[in-house]
């Protein structure tokens, strides 16, 4: 009998060692967790920027396009061939819808 009482004393012991092990384990998992989302966070914040950043990228390559080509078809500098090429392009593409439209 007293060594059943030595085991119990020795399981509970363990069972204590195992408690505090998880507490540990749950702590570390939640600090993980809260860094994730932090990092998550961030990265998507991160993610806005760059489409931000990408937007206004795109409307000042447009501008710069305009820009050039108001700039050559006032016969403005090394531009005025390819305000001209732009112009006979943009021609080709109205008569192509032209011809479009009248099938």
């Amino acid at each position: 009998m007293y060594k059943d009482l030595a085991m119990s004393g020795q399981g509970y012991e363990e069972l204590r060692i195992l408690n505090k092990k998880l507490d540990e384990l749950f702590n570390r998992y939640n600090n993980l967790r809260a860094g994730f989302d932090d990092l998550k966070a961030a990265n998507e914040d991160l993610q806005r920027q760059v489409q931000e950043r990408d937007a206004r990228i795109r409307e000042l390559e447009i501008n710069y396009e305009r820009v050039k080509l108001s700039g050559a078809l006032l016969g403005e500098g090394e531009h005025a061939g390819e305000a001209k090429r732009k112009i006979n392009e943009l021609v080709r593409e109205i008569d192509r819808c032209v011809a479009l439209l009248n099938r």
